[in-house]
């Protein structure tokens, strides 16, 4: 039986919370969930894909063993963590938007850039307003043992987005939301309070595979399991070197990142527009050309990625992507001007570069 004093403990927590969201509304967050620190039971998946070497070549993924499902090891003192989803589809999208993305996909000529990608760096973004929360809460409670996550460290985001109701695990393995579908961004803050944890949502995936079916590269091996060896956006984005040949027609014109998996989903029609001009489209890359992007020197580059998530492939990964799909653009539509541009890039290029050149001019050998 409850005491008078625990009841009251309680109701000032379920208070501290209401506080948060209102908190997190005006720091432009969509959704605020609590989960607890107990994913055991999401060990032996954890175990599972790391083990099938679908991690690839991003080893901090293993480096950290298990303590991605044990927030109190990895942040020692953890009781709750507060999961934060923020929007991040600009505000100037229009209706329609899945089938403006799949026109695009099909003119070999544009360049495709992941949506996420188009605006601010969301790590940037998601930091400082995480870190801005964390202040709020401790300029009402007192000072907490915190630390603010934003895909910067080995954390299961979706499975504690997934515990805390902020949505649930789709087939394509991200969080899906009924009222925000998948385009959003995920944090955490790690936090030493004991905080009432919110309730988890029910899947609502049913017999829909078309996330599976649309993929390029077959990436999504089974619900819920991704190689991500063979996902367009570690390709694009997370391997060093050279990209298999075996993926690289089916690459297309994406050249950061690939949204086909969110573009097919039902769930998208409800996603929800951000709040923030930080992830407005950048003018560059709004609607570019392929031909456009492979006359950035890397000056341009820089300049034009400052502040930007597509900084961080540098220069040589975005001339490889551009590359990739000047072959597919060359190999589809044979216009003479793609490939002089890439002839004409070919001796000063890198070796990693020049090989990629060298596939793309044999397109239409």
């Amino acid at each position: 039986m409850k005491t008078a004093a625990a009841d009251g403990a309680d109701a000032a927590a379920h208070a501290l919370l209401a506080d948060l969201r209102t908190w997190a509304r005006e720091l432009g967050f969509s959704q605020i969930g609590v989960a607890g620190v107990d994913l055991a039971a999401a060990e032996a998946g954890l175990s599972a894909w790391l083990d099938a070497g679908f991690h690839g070549a991003m080893n901090y993924m293993a480096a950290h063993g298990l303590k991605r499902a044990r927030p109190a090891e990895l942040v020692p003192g953890t009781v709750s963590v507060i999961t934060a989803r923020m929007d991040y589809l600009p505000r100037d999208t229009p209706e329609g938007w899945q089938a403006v993305g799949f026109d695009r996909l099909g003119d070999p000529m544009a360049a495709s850039i992941s949506a996420y990608a188009r605006g601010r760096d969301y790590h940037k973004v998601l930091r400082q307003r995480l870190q801005q929360l964390a202040d709020r809460l401790q300029a009402a409670i007192g000072p907490i043992g915190h630390r603010v996550f934003t895909d910067s460290a080995p954390v299961l985001e979706v499975e504690l987005a997934q515990r805390s109701g902020i949505g649930w695990r789709g087939k394509h393995t991200l969080t899906l939301h009924r009222e925000g579908g998948s385009m959003f961004f995920l944090g955490e803050i790690y936090v030493d309070l004991a905080l009432p944890p919110t309730a988890p949502t029910s899947a609502h995936c049913g017999q829909c595979r078309a996330c599976l079916d649309v993929c390029p590269t077959q990436a999504i091996v089974a619900p819920y399991r991704l190689d991500a060896r063979r996902c367009i956006s570690y390709l694009t984005i997370e391997l060093d070197g050279p990209i298999p040949e075996e993926f690289r027609a089916a690459i297309g014109n994406r050249i950061y990142g690939c949204d086909d998996c969110q573009l097919i989903c039902p769930w998208n029609k409800y996603a929800g527009r951000s709040t923030l001009p930080d992830f407005d489209r950048r003018v560059h890359f709004a609607e570019p050309t392929l031909l456009e992007l492979w006359r950035w020197d890397e000056t341009t580059f820089l300049q034009r990625t400052e502040g930007s998530a597509i900084r961080r492939i540098g220069y040589q990964r975005w001339r490889r992507n551009l590359a990739v799909a000047l072959g597919n653009a060359w190999r589809e539509t044979g216009d003479e001007a793609t490939a002089q541009a890439l002839r004409a890039a070919r001796d000063a290029a890198s070796p990693v570069v020049q090989e990629h050149v060298d596939w793309a001019l044999s397109q239409r050998a």
